[in-house]
């Protein structure tokens, strides 16, 4: 797996979102701190941040690297910057994270607060995606044989959904939502083919042991998830980092299942992009059947019951 991308100004909060489900006790402290009041974090001294989070100095020096950075200095020069930026953009601290939502809220605010945090994910996932590492991964599956998608329950959406948009450009993409069906699969990979495990947490078995598969048969993996420090990115030579926040009634698979989708919308501009004469033929050929097929269905005489 290439190194961790580096810690921005303008990633810094998705990377500790992004993060937080895989730190210990004592550095997720201080990463919800960040969270919190980030201008705070900024302006306190590594001596005052151990006092008022009862948290040494050294897991705060660890943390700072988790998430990027040498040291604890260069993570409030970011703190700092990112607050700044927030200001300016006229976005308090409730807009770098969303308010969660409340059995007895009104459907405005559901309405206000679900659309809110969508739109932190799709922000927050843009800022930390790699154009390198979507290069990569995009590189790759131009030049696949085959490409096989792993995801269950909701990542088993945006699985199908890949491969659909795959299919439709020319490739030949399949999505496995059974563990059994996928073991299947994976085994029968190649070099040359591709793998891509979709988990927001980068913990789900029944992803994991086909990746394990793929990677050992040889196949290009890539990991579509939330945690950049989970077991699938830590198994795949590619990683593509979503985001998105868990709230009460938002649990991790629908917090997430927006900014992936963003994700594969990349990855199929990507390839549609570099075979551009061919997907555009798919695209057509594709169009005209299922226009025709449509036009003929609305023709055809209904039987009588």
């Amino acid at each position: 797996m290439s190194d961790p991308q580096r810690s921005t100004p303008e990633n810094l909060v998705a990377r500790v979102r992004a993060v937080l489900p895989s730190l210990t006790p004592s550095a997720q402290i201080i990463a919800r701190l960040i969270l919190d009041d980030p201008a705070t974090v900024a302006r306190s001294t590594i001596t005052e941040l151990s006092a008022t989070s009862a948290i040494s100095e050294a897991t705060i020096v660890r943390t700072a690297r988790v998430l990027g950075f040498s040291g604890y200095a260069q993570l409030r020069l970011a703190l700092a910057a990112a607050a700044a930026a927030a200001d300016a953009a006229r976005k308090g601290p409730d807009r770098l994270v969303p308010g969660d939502l409340g059995p007895d809220d009104p459907l405005s605010d559901v309405i206000a607060k679900v659309t809110r945090a969508e739109a932190q994910a799709i922000e927050d996932t843009a800022a930390q995606l790699s154009p390198e590492r979507l290069g990569e991964v995009v590189d790759a599956i131009t030049a696949a044989r085959r490409v096989d998608v792993y995801g269950v329950a909701a990542s088993g959406l945006v699985a199908a959904d890949m491969s659909q948009k795959l299919l439709r450009i020319g490739l030949s993409a399949h999505a496995f939502t059974d563990a059994h069906l996928a073991l299947t699969s994976a085994v029968l990979l190649r070099p040359g083919d591709v793998a891509v495990g979709v988990s927001c947490t980068g913990e789900t078995p029944d992803v994991l042991e086909p990746m394990r598969r793929a990677h050992k048969a040889g196949a290009a993996t890539v990991a579509l998830t939330n945690n950049p420090r989970s077991a699938l990115a830590e198994l795949c030579d590619h990683v593509l980092i979503s985001a998105g926040r868990e709230t009460t009634f938002r649990p991790g698979a629908l917090a997430s299942r927006i900014s992936q989708l963003l994700v594969v919308d990349y990855v199929f501009v990507g390839v549609a992009q570099r075979t551009s004469e061919v997907s555009n033929e798919a695209l057509h050929a594709t169009r005209d059947a299922i226009d025709q097929f449509t036009s003929e269905s609305r023709h055809r005489p209904r039987r009588s019951s």
